[in-house]
C-alpha cells in the first residue's frame, strides 16, 4: 500500500494526483516483487540444499497456480508414472512434458512428440508402431514407430482426445503389455516408454458419451496435472509479456525494450482465450512492428486495440486493472485453499458469503473447478 498525505486544502486535478501516484505504486511494486522473488529464490535454495538433483522448469510462472503444477512436476518427474496433461489450447502442455522429461532419470533419452489429432486414422497404427516392408500398398521399406524411438525416454501423445475409437484400442494394448506387433510382421517388440498423454478435451465427459474408452481413459489418468488458464494466473501476465518482449527483439535485433504502462493496462484487462500462446504472438507482432524502445497500444494487433481505453473514460484505467487482478487472484488462491468452498474462502478472506458469490460471478471465476 502506498500512502501520501499532502500539505495543502487544493489539489488541482486529483484525476493527475492519481496518475503520477499511481506511476510510483507501479515503480514501487516492481522493485517490491524483485525482492520477493530474491527471498523465494534464497528459501528454496535453503530448502533444497543437500539434495542430490534440483529441479529446473523452464517455465515462467510465480503465480500460486503455477506454483502447484512446478510441485506436481516434481513429484512425478522421477517416476515413470503415466500423466495425463489437460488444459486449455496455448497453456503450456508442451512445455510441462519436457520439464517432466528432463527432470527424469530418462533425460538422457528422447522426448518424442506425437500429434494424435494432425495424424489420419488410417496411418495411425503405422506412425505409432511402425511397419515392415510391404505391410500395405506404399510401404516401400520398413520404418521404426514413434514408441520404438522413444524406448529408454518419454512419448507425448498430444491431443489424445482426437485418436479414434479403433486407434484407442491399439494404444491400451501397447499400455498394458508394453510391447507390440509392427503391421505386417511377425516380430514383437518390447519397449520402455514413460507416456505423457495431453489434451484440452474433458476426457471424462466423452467416456460418459461413448467417445473415449474408459478403460484407456483410467490407464492414461494415473498422475493427472490441470494446467490453468492465462485468465486464472494474471499475476504472470506481465512477467510473460516482459520474457517474450526481451525474447523476440533479440531474435529479430530490434530495439524494443518494454511495454507501455498503457499496454500492460491492457494486457492485465484482457481475458486472453488462446492463453500464453496468443500472449507470445501479440508481443512477436509488436515487436516487429514497433519503431522504438516501447511498445505501445496501436503496435497491438485489432482485438487488442479496441481495449484501448477511451478518452475521459476509466474502464481500462491502470489503478482498475491493477485492483481487479490482485482481488481475482486474492479469490482464486482462497478458492484453492479450500478446495472451493466458498463459505470458508470468503471467511480466509474476511468477507461474507454473499459478497463472495457475487465477485466470484462478475470476475467470472468457476468455483468448481477447484473442488
Amino acid at each position: 500500500m502506498l500512502s501520501a498525505d499532502k500539505a495543502v486544502r487544493q489539489v488541482g486535478s486529483l484525476d493527475k494526483e492519481i496518475e503520477i501516484l499511481s506511476s510510483v505504486a507501479e515503480l514501487l511494486a516492481r522493485a517490491v516483487i524483485s525482492r520477493a522473488l530474491e527471498a523465494e529464490n534464497r528459501r528454496l535454495l535453503e530448502d533444497i540444499s543437500g539434495n542430490a538433483r534440483t529441479p529446473s522448469f523452464d517455465i515462467i510462472g510465480r503465480s500460486r497456480a503455477m506454483q502447484s503444477i512446478f510441485t506436481l512436476i516434481a513429484q512425478v518427474a522421477d517416476s515413470s508414472t503415466t500423466v495425463l496433461l489437460h488444459g486449455e489450447t496455448g497453456t503450456g502442455k508442451e512445455l510441462v512434458s519436457r520439464a517432466i522429461h528432463n527432470n527424469s532419470p530418462r533425460a538422457k533419452g528422447q522426448l518424442i512428440q506425437v500429434n494424435c489429432a494432425a495424424i489420419p486414422e488410417t496411418l495411425i497404427e503405422s506412425e505409432l508402431f511402425g511397419h515392415e516392408r510391404g505391410a500395405f500398398t506404399g510401404a516401400m521399406s520398413r520404418r521404426r514407430g514413434r514408441f520404438e524411438e522413444a524406448n529408454g525416454g518419454t512419448i507425448l501423445l498430444d491431443e489424445i482426445g482426437e485418436l479414434s475409437f479403433s486407434a484407442q484400442a491399439k494404444l491400451l494394448s501397447v499400455l498394458q503389455e508394453r510391447q507390440f506387433q509392427p503391421p505386417g510382421s511377425s516380430r514383437l517388440v518390447k519397449v520402455d516408454v514413460r507416456i505423457i498423454a495431453a489434451t484440452n478435451r474433458n476426457l471424462e465427459q466423452g467416456v460418459s458419451l461413448g467417445h473415449f474408452r474408459s478403460d484407456l481413459f483410467y490407464r492414461l489418468n494415473v498422475f493427472p496435472i490441470d494446467l490453468p488458464p492465462l485468465r486464472d494466473r494474471v499475476t504472470d501476465i506481465l512477467l510473460l509479456a516482459d520474457h517474450f518482449v526481451v525474447k523476440y527483439a533479440r531474435d529479430m535485433g530490434r530495439p524494443v525494450l518494454k511495454i507501455s504502462q498503457a499496454v500492460a493496462s491492457i494486457f492485465m484487462a484482457y481475458h486472453w482465450p488462446g492463453n500464453v500462446r496468443e500472449l507470445e504472438n501479440c508481443i512477436e507482432r509488436a515487436v516487429l512492428v514497433t519503431p522504438g524502445f516501447s511498445i505501445e497500444p496501436e503496435n497491438l494487433p485489432p482485438s487488442l486495440q479496441s481495449l484501448k481505453r477511451a478518452e475521459g473514460k476509466k474502464d481500462f484505467s491502470r489503478l482498475d486493472a491493477v485492483v481487479q487482478s490482485e482481488e481475482k487472484t486474492m479469490i482464486i488462491n482462497a478458492l484453492l485453499e479450500t478446495q472451493g468452498n466458498q463459505t470458508r474462502a470468503a471467511a480466509l478472506l474476511g468477507t461474507t458469503k454473499r459478497i463472495m458469490q457475487y465477485r466470484i460471478k462478475k470476475l467470472g471465476i468457476d468455483y468448481r473447478a477447484f473442488r
